[in-house]
Order: C-alpha cells, then structure tokens, then sequence
C-alpha cells in the first residue's frame, strides 16, 4: 500500500497560502486545495507539519491536534539524518532496525488542556525525538499522529545499528517521563518497540516510505503490546544486544499477520559499553535516584558541545553515595552516541599530596596510547606522533610537545612558569575540541595538588570558548581545602549527591535480591540511611557467607532471620566481609592496600615475594567475591589493572596491618618501583612509602637510613614539582624533607628552597617565616654569602607585601654582602632586580646604574635571562627620558634574547613593552606588527597573561 502524500518542505506556496501537495502515485506537484491529482487521478491528502498525521484535502486544520494545514509559516519538520548527501533513489533489501514509540497518556492530557498547550507539548516532545535518535545515529523515518518510526542500517549501516536502536529507545522513554514530570502529567509516559531483520529499502528517498515491508508493520505491532513505559525488542535484536544490554523475558504473544506466536524480551537498562565491553560480570544494582542528575550532566554535556562553550561539573558526595556509578552510567551513555567523543579520565592519588599533575598527565599517556612501562623514547615519539596529528601548526607543535613531555617525565627542563606550562597543555586540548568533543574526568579531586585545582580553573576560564566538558567526582572534603572551587565561574555547575530515599533503597534492594524477608529488608534500610553502598556490601557479605541462596529467580534465607547480625556502620560491614575472606586471600587485599586504589599483577607479586601466576586464581576469586575489580587498560602490559572496588575497602584493609608489616610493605614497594625503573616518574609515591616507612617505626635500628632515603625522595619530589611550577606542592616536599634532617647547613638549605616555593606560590607569611629561619642557620654556621641571598629573597617578600623602600634597602646590604666574592648569577639578579624597583620608585638614575651593574655582569657570565630583564628595564627608562628610538632598540634586542634562549617570562616583558613603546610615540603599525612569527612561541593562542613590569 502506497504510503499518504506529503508535504515537502521549502515549496513555494500558491495563491491560497498553503504548499503544494506532492502526489504518492506519480509524483507531481498539484496546487494546495486541490482534492485529486490532475495528472494520474489519484486522491490527494495533507500531512500535519506538526504530528504529522495524514488528513483529507478538505480540512482546514489537523484532526489529531489542531494544527492549521494551510499556513504558510509552518512547514513538515525535517527528518534528521547524520548520513551522508542522499543518493538518487535506488531499492536495496538491507538489514535494518526499526524503532516504534508512542505515546501513552497523551489523548487524556490533550482534552483537559489548552490546545495550544498541546501543540507546544507535541512540538517539544517531536524534538526530543529527533534530537535524541539522531544522538544515536537513527533517521526519523516518520510521525503518525504522536507515534515516531525510526531507522537504523539505512542509509548508512554500521556492526552496532541494533543496539544504538535500542539504547534510544531506553533513552527515549526515559526522556518522555522527564518531560510529564516538568509539565506536571506523571501519567504522560512513552513506550517503544525495536525489531531487527531484512527490509526493503529505497536508497535516496526522503521522509516516510525509505523502508517498507513486514518488518515495519510487526514492529509497529510490538510497540503497541509494550507495557507503558518500556521497551520491547524481538529476537534479532535481542541477540544482537543482550552483552550490553539486561532484557528480561516478556513471553510469546500472538500477532496479526503471524502464523506462529513471537518470542519478546523487554530491555531493562544498558550495563556495558558498545558491544558488551567493560561490562562488570558480578553484581550490579539497578541505577536508581540519581535520574536528575545523570540527565542534568547529560544536558550540560550537550549543552558544551552544542554551544562550543567548557562546562565544568562538579558532583560532590560522601563515600558510597554512588559518584564513580554515576560516571559509569554517564560512561555508557556517551560511548553509545553515534558522534565521537575524545574521553579522558584521571585519578587523583591519595598518597601523600598525591603526585603532581598525575590524573593530567594519565590523559595524556592515555589519548597518546603510550603504555605504563613504555621506554621514554618510545613514549615521546608516540608523544609526538599525537601532537603533530593534533596540532596543524608547526610552531604550536615546537611549543607544545616539550612541555606535555616534562609533564609526563619523558624530557627534564629548567623550572618553568606555571603560565607558560598551563598554556601549553591547555592549546592540546583546545586542539583536540577542535576536532571533537573532548571530555575530561577527574576522580577523587579532593585528593588532588593545589596546582592541579589551579589548571582545572584555568582551562575553564581560557578555554570557555571550546568544547570542552571537564566532570570532576569528589568528597565534600574538597571544599574544606579550595573554599573557592567554582566560585563565580558562570561554566559551572555543582552537584551534591544526597542519601537515596526510602522509595529508590527499597527499589534496588528488591533488584539485587527478590524475595528477601520484609523484615531484613526493613533491617538494612534502617542502617543504610540512604547509603547504597551499604546495602550493596551486605548482600555481599550475606552471599559470601552462604546466608542466602537463590532459587530461581528469587532469593531465600538458609536459616533463621534471629541468627543474621547485620553490622551497624559501613566500616564495621566491610570489616566484616574482610573478616571473611580465606587467609591467603586476606594477605593480597592488605598488600594491594599498601600499593594503593589499583596496582597491576606484576606489582603485587613483587610486594608479596610470589610469582604472578601463582596469584591468578586468589585474584580471580576475589573479582568474583566483589572486593576487587578487573579495570581494563590498553596502555597496561597485562591489559588491565586490579583496583578495589571502593576506596573505603583499601583504607579498611591498610588499617589492619600492624606498623611492623606497615614498614616491609612500604619498603618493597619502593624496591619494586626502583627496579622497574619508574623512580624518577613517579618519585612523589617513592617519597610518601619511604615516609610512611620510616613513620611506621620511627625508632628502629634501620630507622636513620630509611629517614635519609625518605628525605632524598622528598628533596627529589619538591625538585619535580618546582620544575611543573608547582610551587605549593615544592614547598610542602621541601618542608618535609626539612624535618627529616639534623644538620644545619642541609636544614638551612631546604627551609630556603621552602621559602621560595611559598614566595612563588603567594604565601608571603610562610615564606617570611621559612626564609628567616634559614638566614638564622646560615649566619650560625658562618655562612655570608647564602645569608645575604636569602636576604635577597626576604627582600621580594617585602616588595609582594607593598614594602617597597625596606625592600630596596634589603637587597642593597644583600648585594653588600654578594659583591666581597666573585661575580655569580645570584649578583647579577639581584643588581637587575635593584634596577627594577628604583625603576618603579621613580628614580631612574639609580636604576640605571645598577641596570649597568647587571649588564656588565650578565654579559660576562652569559646570563641570557638576567640579560634580557636588564635590557628590558633600560628600555623603559629610556621610554621615560623621552628616547623612543633608544628604547626600541633595547626592547627589541631584550626580546630577542629572550626568544633566542626559550625565557618566556622575559620575552613577555619585553613584548609588551615594545608595543606599548610604538603605541606611546603614535606607531600603531608598528606596534600592531610585534606579534611577529617568532612571538607566537612565547604566546600561543594569546593564552599566557603578561602585563607592563
């Protein structure tokens, strides 16, 4: 049967104001008003732009929902497609599938409202449809009156058309239930049909009539049998699916134009990634009150991507609230859209204050595919091999690639400022949502480093402009520690994650274990207090103690309910399960504990001091027990990692250990990871083991040598991190490894490279204090010269606090006391940094002259850097004096330098000041050429901040 005549969209209209009706028969366009068609005679009809329901030519508006049919503002809306430019029609037989849905509630709803209200509530819900299948890579095939057809396999087919089917189908019936809710109709719900087989389909043709044939028809037929709110698929589609997708058995049912009843199943909810992956292969609960705010992170992902704006979410949530399930669930979705996504994910570790950059620089191994034991050679060419395919720009390659290296520790470089360094990583990932979507991940953000919070901050503030979607997962303890994340920022959205209900607890619980006694029921939900996490962890401990057995599709107690002792707390009940576990099995969690949230085989058999294969079925016996899980990793050599299930469970197993097995613990990680060669990369862990070692048993007789190797790890530890510019993280490390010793001069020297780092990082009372207590050392131990640099150091404290005059006189009795010995970097500095501040003072004699002083001696020790700020201060006074050419000459020459020897800091100073020189004398071309080709090193993406100084 030929399908009704359509409107097609963006005809001329004629004189009666309507569109021309196309004839189904022959396909000639007949004037709007006419009954029949002039050319073949057949009856001609119109289709609602709106429902698109079929209606006689006679009507004025639309039987089903009231819409006019012959104004010309409103047109049929457009199929959405995301294939390719349409061919010209040409009959395949293909293997598609075909979604039905409609909706249920609806006809009740439109005659207690207004009939405009209706036609809006029909608009949004069209768009939804639209929207969310083309998310999912379908066509909309049609509208029938409030019922959608969807294809998927045509024009385009992909080896997953089934299942992206039937995952917007999942989606849509969930959108339909969102929207009765905010339109206050809860009995406004949608329910859907899939099925999967062959199909004739004419290649090129638009609208409805693409595919046709039986399937189509039984389709339409399952989705009207689908209960209200769900979805039902046949066994193609079911087979084709069910590795990603839970389905429970709705039965034979009897269908018109079937000889043989038709086997259903309906699908209950996705639980892996496309094709089954990732999918966890123990128990898993039904996601359940959390829908608000999974549709929110998805709205807000959309909303990045659509608008080409960063959005930062932030969901916050006490342990076992369900944050890391909520990223699964978000996880899932994503992987399923027909659109790809670039999907980052790091984890802050929780070692000590964590290692630097670390849930970073995993996104970048990870979008690299450079593997966990990859040489560093190897590492960088797969390094570089991502960049260049990144970023198009030679010059923008040449500034990036060295600074992701030094991030991941494939290249050492001097220390960095944090603006050229975040600058850099932030142009990789503004180039990566160039091309696609980019999707940033950051677990357990309450463990993380000052200077990593700081990153976040600034890639949503200079980034806003990119598709970027940074979620970050944290305890509410983040707050504590950044009072201020977020605050301000319009890119960002916060979400707290509150206990479940008693509705949402009962409704997991009765899917997790039907059949389980009211009164236990009643038992755990009164000790979970919303916590889903507890109520998971005591089925487990009841199913690890044999307590209950199924029998058949529901759950049974093997003895009485008054035996059952269900522990009151969450720490209590996985102390429980630990308590549990066999002796051997015991042993592993306690040393995976040690290594931390995941670690790897080979890790764990070196702790232990047994071979790895000797661990494989304790292992696989604990995934099956649900204490561990198996975390897939292409970048690890075995494929994969072990992690624990939740945090609370490692932090359970550590606090058994006594403090003597504490101590070999942690020293036979640090013995692993030196002879796997990864010291130097993650020397952070390195230091917090051998720390934890030596706090573990402080007056042991190996004590003093475990003391010393710790503080050697944190000395090393704060040199990494003042070499990533993070100064906060350098001065904690320097701190630490200051208590460590008892000789002055070494205590001395630590407590100066602390009051640096605090002076860098702004922290002007704990850089007062550290650098005071060091100058006290130095002048103990008869030492003048480090005495009168640290003064130095005391004077930009003063000069930070707005102490100008006591700084300048500071660094004046420094450069005294400097000045008796050789000339050396740190008497050049200080010289320019005289100059620099009677520059400031006004009094330009006095800078000049020991603008001369650091000139002479930069020049002679080939101090490119000092060089640079020298020249760059003598070019401003000649800017003052009234010397325009002078001081050109100068700021091009400091710019050069700076360029020539990669010393950004200066080359900015002397950029800025060089177009504000042309600008003040009337030279705006001039001024408007500085940013030449060998600036935009120093400045990539006009992303590093830089002002007049």
């Amino acid at each position: 049967m030929a399908p009704a005549p359509r409107r097609r969209s963006g005809s001329a209209g004629g004189d009666s104001g309507g569109e021309p009706v196309i004839c189904s028969s022959c396909g000639t366009e007949s004037p709007p008003g006419r009954k029949f068609c002039g050319t073949c005679g057949a009856p001609l009809a119109l289709i609602c732009p709106s429902c698109g329901t079929s209606n006689d030519s006679s009507m004025r508006f639309c039987g089903e929902c009231g819409t006019s049919l012959t104004d010309p503002s409103l047109t049929r809306p457009e199929r959405v497609s995301t294939g390719p430019t349409r061919q010209p029609a040409a009959a395949e037989r293909r293997l598609v599938s075909v979604l039905f849905a409609d909706l249920v509630g609806f006809t009740t709803l439109s005659e207690s409202r207004d009939a405009e209200e209706v036609r809006e509530l029909l608009s949004r819900y069209f768009d939804t449809c639209r929207t969310l299948i083309a998310r999912y890579g379908g066509v909309v095939e049609k509208f029938i009156g409030d019922a959608v057809m969807a294809v998927w396999g045509a024009p385009v087919a992909t080896e997953d058309d089934a299942e992206r089917a039937v995952r917007a189908a999942l989606e849509l019936t969930d959108a339909v239930t969102a929207l009765g809710r905010d339109i206050e109709a809860p009995d406004l719900r949608a329910r859907a049909g899939v099925l999967t087989g062959e199909a004739a389909v004419n290649l090129g043709a638009e609208g409805q009539g693409m595919v046709a044939g039986d399937l189509v028809n039984t389709a339409s037929r399952v989705q009207s049998l689908a209960p209200t709110g769900s979805v039902l698929v046949g066994e193609s589609t079911w087979r084709a699916t069910e590795g990603s997708i839970v389905y429970e058995e709705a039965g034979p049912f009897e269908l018109r134009g079937k000889s043989e009843p038709v086997q259903l199943w309906r699908a209950l909810r996705v639980v892996g990634a496309r094709g089954g992956a990732l999918r966890s292969a123990g128990l898993e609960a039904p996601f359940v009150g959390r829908d608000g705010e999974l549709r929110l992170i998805k709205e807000l992902f959309h909303s990045s991507a659509e608008e080409g704006r960063a959005h930062l979410a932030s969901v916050l949530g006490i342990a076992g609230l369900g944050k890391s399930r909520l990223l699964w669930e978000f996880f899932k979705y994503v992987d399923g859209l027909v659109d790809v996504t670039y999907w980052h994910r790091g984890r802050c570790l929780a070692y000590g204050e964590g290692v630097t950059y670390w849930a970073l620089a995993e996104m970048v191994k990870s979008h690299a595919h450079i593997l966990e034991d990859e040489d560093p050679a190897t590492a960088l060419v797969k390094l570089r091999k991502s960049v260049q395919e990144h970023l198009p720009d030679p010059e923008e390659q040449r500034w990036v690639e060295p600074r992701l290296a030094h991030l991941l520790g494939l290249e050492e470089r001097a220390a960095q400022e944090r603006e050229e360094l975040f600058s850099a990583w932030r142009l990789f990932f503004e180039r990566l949502a160039d091309q696609r979507v980019t999707v940033l991940v950051f677990e357990d953000l309450h463990w993380a480093d000052p200077s990593l919070v700081d990153f976040i901050e600034y890639l949503l503030d200079w980034s806003r402009n990119n598709r970027i979607f940074v979620l970050t997962l944290a305890r509410p303890e983040l707050m504590d520690r950044f009072p201020s994340w977020g605050a301000g920022a319009r890119n960002f959205t916060s979400i707290s994650l509150e206990p479940l209900d008693d509705r949402a607890m009962q409704q997991m619980l009765a899917s997790l274990v039907p059949g389980l006694p009211d009164e236990l029921r009643a038992r755990i939900l009164e000790q979970a207090e919303g916590i889903p996490l507890y109520a998971v962890e005591t089925v487990r401990m009841l199913l690890d103690r044999n307590l209950l057995a199924r029998e058949g599709s529901v759950y049974r107690l093997t003895g009485p309910i008054e035996t059952l002792e269900v522990p009151e707390s969450l720490h209590a009940l996985i102390a429980a399960r630990l308590d549990g576990l066999l002796a051997e099995e015991r042993l592993l969690i306690q040393d995976g504990s040690v290594l931390g949230r995941t670690f790897t085989k080979g890790a764990l058999a070196a702790v232990m001091g047994r071979p790895a294969e000797d661990l494989k079925p304790l292992l696989a016996s604990l995934v099956r027990k649900e204490v561990l899980q198996v975390q897939a990793d292409p970048r690890s050599p075995e494929r994969g990692q072990y992690g624990f299930l939740q945090d609370l469970v490692r932090k359970i197993a550590y606090g058994t250990l006594s403090k003597k097995e504490r101590k070999a613990r942690h020293l036979s990680v640090t013995e692993y990871l030196r002879a796997s060669g990864e010291e130097d990369e993650v020397i952070e862990v390195v230091a917090s083991h051998y720390l934890a070692a030596y706090m573990a048993a402080p007056d042991a007789s190996d004590a003093d040598e475990i003391r010393a190797a710790a503080r050697d790890a944190l000395v090393k530890a704060g040199e990494r991190a003042a070499s990533l510019a993070a100064s906060e993280e350098a001065k904690t490390y320097f701190e630490r490894a200051a208590g460590l010793t008892e000789a002055p001069d070494e205590q001395a020297s630590l407590l100066e490279r602390a009051g640096t780092m605090a002076l860098a990082a702004g922290g002007l009372d704990e850089a007062r204090i550290h650098l005071e207590a060091a100058m006290v050392l130095y002048e103990a131990e008869g030492q003048p010269r480090p005495a009168a640099r640290v003064s130095a150091r005391l004077a930009e404290v003063d000069r930070a606090a707005g102490r100008l005059a006591e700084a300048i006189d500071r660094m004046e009795k420094a450069f005294a006391g400097l000045s008796t010995e050789e000339p050396d970097e740190d008497l050049a500095t200080l010289a320019a940094e005289l100059g620099r501040q009677h520059f400031f003072e006004g009094d330009l004699d006095a800078a000049g002259r020991w603008i001369e002083v650091a000139l002479d001696v930069s020049e002679k020790l080939r101090l490119p850097e000092v060089l640079s700020q020298a020249l760059n201060t003598k070019g401003l006074i000649a800017v003052w004096r009234g010397h325009p050419e002078e001081a050109a000459g100068l700021l091009k020459h400091a710019l050069d330098v700076a360029l020539e020897h990669d010393a950004t800091s200066a080359a900015l100073r002397a950029f800025v000041n060089l177009a504000e020189g042309f600008s003040r004398g009337d030279r705006y071309e001039e001024a408007s050429s500085c940013p030449s080709p060998r600036t935009r090193s120093c400045r990539p993406g006009d992303g590093t901040r830089c002002s007049r100084r």
